[in-house]
Formats: C-alpha cells, structure tokens, sequence
C-alpha cells in the first residue's frame, strides 16, 4: 500500500506525505493503543523500530529533495536525476549512520513511492523518464541506491 492510500489520501487529492511522517504517525498510533490496552506491546509493529535521529536525517534528505523538485524543471531529464541522484545518497548516508539497516524492504518502496509522487507532481513524466534511461519507473533510484 502506498503512503498515500495509507493514510486515506485519495488518488484525486494527491498530498506526497513525507514516508518519516506516515511512520511517526503510525508510531504515535501504536503507542496511544498500548497506553489505552487496546493493543499489547508484543503486537506493534513500528513501535521502537525508527530512532528519533534517523526519523529527522530521512526528514532532513526528503526536505532537501522536496526544495529540489519545486526548483527543477519538469521536462529536464538531466536535471530530474540529478535530484535523484541526491536524495537517494543522502538516504544511503543515513542507512548506513544508523545502526542496523533502517531502510529495509517496506521503507525502501515507501521512500521511492515518495520520490515517483513528488516528482509526478511536479509534472515529470516519470513513464518516459525511465524508459529514455531503460529502467522501469520505479527503479529510476536503482543507480545509486544502497537500500
């Protein structure tokens, strides 16, 4: 599932939410149920998985990305994947700065699902991006990423 849709956004009303923010907010959800015994803590699944230091370096990585994107011009290929290319070093930079592999297979499709709606929002047409550069559209990060 989608960030997104995780969080009840609608196709229509697309809001590219920050992956660390889903996770915090899962978190919070997580905690308030085992404070109110509606869940055990056996049970949580996010709760003491993310350090608040990896939530803020992958906030900080997004944030720059996010500046990024609204500079960029949609139809400039090398200037897309250029703000690929420094997002995605900045998130191996904080994997590998984090103890025990943050980024694994659920966060990774999270962080890339981020970067594709980010940049399909600007208006880049990820589709004919990644076929100029023969990868499917969401393995344009493969070329650099260590997650």
């Amino acid at each position: 599932m989608g960030v997104s849709a995780a969080l009840g956004i609608s196709e229509r009303e697309v809001i590219v939410v920050k992956p660390s923010q889903y996770w915090r907010q899962e978190m919070q959800k997580e905690a308030d149920a085992v404070a109110a015994g509606a869940m055990d803590l056996g049970d949580a699944s996010f709760l003491g998985v993310y350090s608040e230091s990896f939530l803020s370096s992958v906030d900080q990585a997004l944030t720059a990305f996010e500046s990024d994107v609204r500079q960029l011009t949609p139809t400039s290929g090398p200037e897309v994947l250029a703000a690929v290319e420094r997002v995605v070093v900045a998130l191996n930079r904080v994997n590998q700065e984090t103890t025990g592999d943050s980024i694994d297979t659920d966060e990774r499709e999270q962080l890339c699902l981020f970067i594709d709606e980010a940049l399909t929002e600007r208006g880049v047409a990820m589709e004919e991006l990644a076929a100029r550069h023969g990868v499917s559209r969401f393995a344009v990060t493969d070329r650099w990423r260590r997650w």
